[in-house]
C-alpha cells in the first residue's frame, strides 16, 4: 500500500512537471499526443486487453484532450475521439461485447436519414464531409464506447483507477493554466467567459474538463485517501482544480461538478448504515468549508466579479437579458427547425448553415438535445430516448455502481451547455453502462453478459 501511495504521488508530480516542460517547449505537446496512442497500442497488444487496458488508455486520452488542444498538440479536433473509437474497437477484438448492446447499433442507424439528407445538399461553399465529421464524431464515439462497456464487469476499485487515469492529465491542464496566467486579478475585467484564465483555449471546454477533475479528486479525497499524506495531496488538488475551474468564468463545468458531487454524496449516504451516516456529517462539514474557502478566494482574486457572473450580471451589477450566454436564441431556432421538419429534420450538421442564413453569421450549437431534434427530427427523438432510458434499465440490477447517477448527470448537463465538442461526455456516458461490483466472482473479470 505504501508503494502504491508513493507511485500515485510520483504520477501526480510527473504530470505537473510535464505541464512545465510543454509550457517551456511547446513542440513537446505534439510528441506527447503521438506517444499516447502508440504506447497504448503496444500495451493492449501485449496484454490482450486482459484487464480492460483499453478503458484506462481511453480514459487518459479523454483527460488529456483539452490540454493537448490548448497547447497545440492535437493533430486535428477529432484526434482524441478517433483514438477513443479505435481503442474501444481494439478492445472488442480481444474481449468481445454484449449481444444486448445492439440497442446502440439501432441509435447509429437512426442517424442515417439525417446523413442522407445532408449528402443530397449541393452547395460548393459547404464541405459536407467536414460538416458530418464535426457533428457525428461525438455520437459515434458515444456509441462505440457504449457497446464496449455495455454490462462489462469491473471492480469498483478499478473504476476509480480509470478515473485517476483521466484525472492525472487534468492536473497537467491545471498546472499549465497557472503557468499561462499566474495572476487572475490582472486579466479579469468583466463577467464574460475568460480566455486568459483558460489557457487561451475555449473556456467552456476547459471548465468542462476541470469540472470532471473536481469530481475525480473529490472522490479520491473522501473514498480513497488511505493516509494523511494522500489526503493532503488529494485535498490540495481538489482546491487547486476547483479554483481554476471557477475563474474560467464558464459556469457549466463547475455547476456540473457540484451536481455530480451532490449525487455521489446522496447515494453514499443512502446506502450507509447508521455508523456510516454519522461519519458523513464530517464529510459534509469538510465539503462545506472547502467550498466556502475556494469560493471566497476566487471572489477576492476576481474583485467580486465571480459572484456577478453566477448571478447573471455584468460588471456593473446589471442583470443580463439572457441566462445562457446567447444559447437561448440558438435553442429556440433549433426547436423551430424541428417543428418545421418534424420527421427527417434539416439534415445532420445543417443547423450551422441554416443559422448562417437566419442570423447572418455561423454559430455552432451548444446543445446536443435540440441539435438532434433539429437535424434528425423524429429519428433524433427516438435516439435520445434510447440514450436516456437504457442506462436506467441497466441500473435496476446494478446498484453497486455508485457513480452511475453522477456520470449520467455529467453527460446530460454537459451536452446541454457544451454539446459534444470533446470526447468526455461520450466516454463518461459509456461508463454508466458498466456492471460495477465491489468484488467480482472468480470467473473472468473482463467478461460481458
Amino acid at each position: 500500500m505504501k508503494g502504491s501511495a508513493l507511485s500515485y504521488i510520483q504520477l501526480v508530480l510527473i504530470h505537473a512537471l510535464s505541464a512545465l516542460a510543454i509550457f517551456a517547449v511547446p513542440f513537446l505537446s505534439k510528441i506527447y499526443a503521438l506517444s499516447i496512442p502508440v504506447i497504448g497500442f503496444f500495451i493492449v497488444y501485449r496484454t490482450k486487453n486482459k484487464n480492460n487496458e483499453v478503458l484506462f488508455i481511453a480514459a487518459y486520452l479523454v483527460g488529456v484532450e483539452v490540454f493537448l488542444r490548448m497547447t497545440g498538440g492535437n493533430f486535428n479536433n477529432e484526434f482524441v475521439k478517433i483514438n477513443v473509437i479505435f481503442f474501444m474497437l481494439f478492445g472488442m477484438i480481444y474481449s468481445n461485447f454484449s449481444k444486448y448492446a445492439s440497442i446502440y447499433w439501432v441509435f447509429l442507424l437512426l442517424l442515417i436519414p439525417g446523413i442522407l439528407i445532408t449528402s443530397t445538399v449541393f452547395n460548393p461553399s459547404i464541405d459536407i464531409k467536414k460538416l458530418l465529421v464535426f457533428n457525428l464524431s461525438g455520437p459515434v464515439c458515444l456509441v462505440i464506447s457504449s457497446i464496449y462497456m455495455f454490462k462489462r464487469r469491473i471492480l469498483f476499485s478499478d473504476l476509480q483507477n480509470i478515473l485517476v487515469a483521466m484525472g492525472l492529465p487534468i492536473v497537467s491542464t491545471t498546472v499549465y493554466l497557472f503557468l499561462f496566467n499566474p495572476s487572475v486579478r490582472d486579466v479579469v475585467t468583466g463577467t464574460q467567459s475568460n480566455f486568459e484564465t483558460s489557457g487561451g483555449f475555449g473556456p467552456n471546454q476547459v471548465s468542462t474538463i476541470l469540472g470532471l477533475g473536481i469530481f475525480i479528486f473529490f472522490t479520491q479525497l473522501i473514498l480513497f485517501s488511505k493516509s494523511k499524506k494522500i489526503m493532503i495531496l488529494n485535498g490540495g488538488l481538489l482546491l487547486f482544480i476547483t479554483y481554476r475551474g471557477i475563474v474560467t468564468f464558464s459556469r457549466g463545468g463547475v455547476l456540473t461538478a457540484v451536481a455530480m458531487i451532490v449525487c455521489i454524496l446522496f447515494l453514499l449516504y443512502s446506502f450507509s448504515n447508521a455508523k456510516g451516516k454519522n461519519k458523513f456529517v464530517f464529510v459534509f462539514i469538510l465539503t462545506g468549508f472547502m467550498a466556502a474557502g475556494v469560493w471566497g478566494y476566487s471572489s477576492f482574486q476576481t474583485r467580486g466579479l465571480i459572484e456577478k457572473r453566477y448571478a447573471n450580471q455584468d460588471a456593473r451589477g446589471r442583470a443580463k437579458d439572457d441566462r445562457l450566454g446567447g444559447r437561448e436564441e440558438i435553442m429556440a431556432e433549433e426547436i423551430r427547425n424541428f417543428i418545421d421538419n418534424p420527421i427527417l429534420g434539416i439534415g445532420a450538421g445543417m443547423g450551422k448553415e441554416v443559422r448562417k442564413e437566419a442570423f447572418g453569421y455561423e454559430v455552432a450549437s451548444h446543445n446536443e438535445i435540440t441539435r438532434m431534434l433539429s437535424e434528425h427530427g423524429l429519428f433524433g427523438v427516438f435516439g435520445l430516448l434510447i440514450l436516456g432510458i437504457t442506462p436506467f434499465v441497466l441500473y435496476i440490477n446494478n446498484k453497486q455502481h455508485l457513480y452511475f447517477l453522477s456520470f449520467f448527470v455529467f453527460w446530460l448537463l454537459t451536452i446541454n451547455h457544451a454539446a459534444m465538442r470533446i470526447a468526455a461526455p461520450a466516454f463518461i456516458y459509456g461508463l454508466t453502462l458498466l456492471s460495477v461490483q465491489v468484488k467480482i466472482p472468480e470467473k473472468a473479470e473482463n467478461s460481458v453478459d
